[in-house]
């Protein structure tokens, strides 16, 4: 039985330590904030609790899994548990709405064909069909096994060429590079590219330099489904400390990690704010990896072979603006769960978010906003309101100083077009809000997109195993990168790692 200290109380850093609770070792988390769940967060107000963080978890095995190898009680046990039906509601610039089936194919194929005409449908699944090949080839090494030292070999895209059609059809032309390239040879329809962009574009990828591989994104989506926990994800952030202190985890919150101690040339425990050292025989950090090269004194923790976690192309460039809205009046019992409203422009869009080549970012007046109204009780003080969450994907910036009456002006501004692009989705929105809570973006809450193949390697996200001895990276910011499942993922591998030795291969 060993001790391990685990840093942060995230998504990722839980389902290590509950995994390697249920082993024998004796866990114990330090955590600098007051509460569990990382990015998974909850704000709670007269009533009205809104999800801060994801909204809808996705490839939901991943904590059926923990759950059952945790202890004998069922994910489905501990929390409640829906699929959302339509997955999503999509309202394009041109005004055309579609609202899109959960995990159905065919219910898909269908519904694209109506709303957008025939064909549509067809050519959405024709992609989804090849992103499935792309997923099968990379399933294993992006989600269920550590990263291979070789990793160079998932920097070639996995996405299948298309094959040629015509005179001079035969044959297979050349992979396609980045995500807008697949959108505008395989799609045409500006529809479905906004379909297809908006996935990468919730993650926080630029669909121009996005590889091809992200086409794994949607299909993970329409073949797995989306699921809501009743009481919101923070239900699920609930249920995963609970089932850590039940398995004798020992939390500390308030307890801000200053250092990782180091004895014989491997990790040995860390130090805290307070003076306090606590000795371990493994440490499993959950930080991303700036902090943790602070953590380590400078010491970098990946050699030069490595996968770098120097900011590039594939690092989240990007914010999330929230706005969390109480509503008088009931919800309509046909309302979707989530709505996404499309940008009047996408080219505008992406070169406000992301640059426009030169470094330049133009604010986009009217960004694409995700409507979120679950149909809850949980969520309201009772039938007669409603609580909404609206975000957008926005360009990078630090927190606002709420004494700069500028930027507070300006986030105010942005939230407004936010309310009132979101109309689209809830008809008479503005007149219905009894007050509404700005989150502008913090550092805190960004968090990487889900490893991806393909660009180089430029995609992938630090390996879970470092160069020191006992020290082990988990969580969003490392292998197999950030989101809900994917975080869960990262623990399981950890926890394999430490269990079963560093020659560890996964769980097949």
């Amino acid at each position: 039985m060993a001790r391990i200290a685990v840093i942060g109380a995230g998504m990722g850093a839980m389902a290590a330590a509950a995994r390697l609770a249920v082993a024998g070792h004796r866990v114990a988390v330090f955590e600098r904030d007051t509460t569990h769940g990382g990015a998974v967060r909850r704000l709670a107000r007269d009533g009205f609790t809104f999800d801060t963080g994801p909204g809808l978890l996705h490839l939901p095995a991943v904590y059926r899994d923990l759950f059952l190898k945790t202890g004998r009680e069922p994910l489905e046990s501990c929390i409640e548990l829906t699929q959302v039906d339509p997955a999503a509601r999509h309202v394009f610039a041109d005004g055309t709405a579609v609202s899109l089936p959960n995990a159905s194919r065919a219910g898909v194929l269908a519904a694209l064909d109506e709303a957008l005409g025939a064909g549509s449908g067809e050519r959405w699944s024709e992609l989804v069909g090849r992103a499935r090949e792309a997923w099968d080839a990379t399933r294993r090494p992006l989600l269920e096994e550590p990263l291979w030292t070789d990793w160079r070999v998932l920097g070639r895209d996995p996405y299948p060429a298309v094959r040629r059609r015509g005179l001079f059809g035969r044959g297979k032309g050349p992979t396609t590079a980045t995500l807008a390239e697949v959108a505008r040879r395989e799609l045409a329809d500006p529809r479905l590219i906004a379909l297809l962009e908006s996935h990468a574009l919730a993650y926080g990828f630029d669909p121009r330099s996005a590889p091809a591989s992200a086409v794994v994104l949607p299909y993970m989506e329409q073949t797995f489904g989306s699921w809501y926990p009743r009481g919101g994800m923070r239900a699920l952030a609930d249920a995963l400390y609970e089932r850590c202190v039940a398995r004798k985890v020992e939390f500390g919150f308030g307890a801000a990690v200053t250092g990782i101690v180091e004895k014989d040339g491997r990790a040995a425990g860390v130090e805290l704010a307070d003076g306090r050292v606590s000795e371990a025989e493994f440490v499993v950090a959950g930080v991303d990896p700036v902090r943790l090269v602070e953590l380590c004194r400078g010491r970098e923790p990946w050699g030069a072979d490595d996968v770098r976690p120097a900011p590039g192309p594939g690092d989240r460039a990007t914010g999330r603006l929230t706005v969390c809205l109480a509503l008088r009046g009931a919800r309509p019992g046909d309302a979707a769960h989530r709505t996404v409203v499309h940008a009047a422009d996408r080219t505008t869009e992406l070169a406000g978010v992301f640059g426009d080549g030169s470094g330049l970012r133009t604010p986009c007046d009217r960004p694409t906003v995700t409507v979120l109204r679950p149909d809850d009780p949980a969520t309201r003080p009772d039938e007669a309101h409603e609580a909404v969450t609206l975000t957008a994907t926005v360009a990078p910036h630090g927190p606002v100083d709420r004494q700069d009456g500028e930027a507070v002006a300006a986030v105010a501004a942005d939230a407004e077009r936010m309310v009132e692009i979101a109309e689209a989705a809830v008809p008479g929105l503005r007149e219905r809000v009894l007050w509404r809570e700005v989150l502008p973006p913090t550092e805190d809450a960004l968090v990487p997109g889900p490893a991806l193949a393909g660009q180089e390697g430029r995609f992938l996200r630090p390996g879970n195993r470092t160069r020191i001895p006992g020290l082990y990276a988990v969580g969003g910011w490392s292998h197999p990168g950030g989101g809900p499942a994917h975080a869960g993922m990262s623990g399981a591998i950890v926890a394999g790692l430490i269990v079963n030795g560093d020659d560890w291969h996964g769980s097949t």
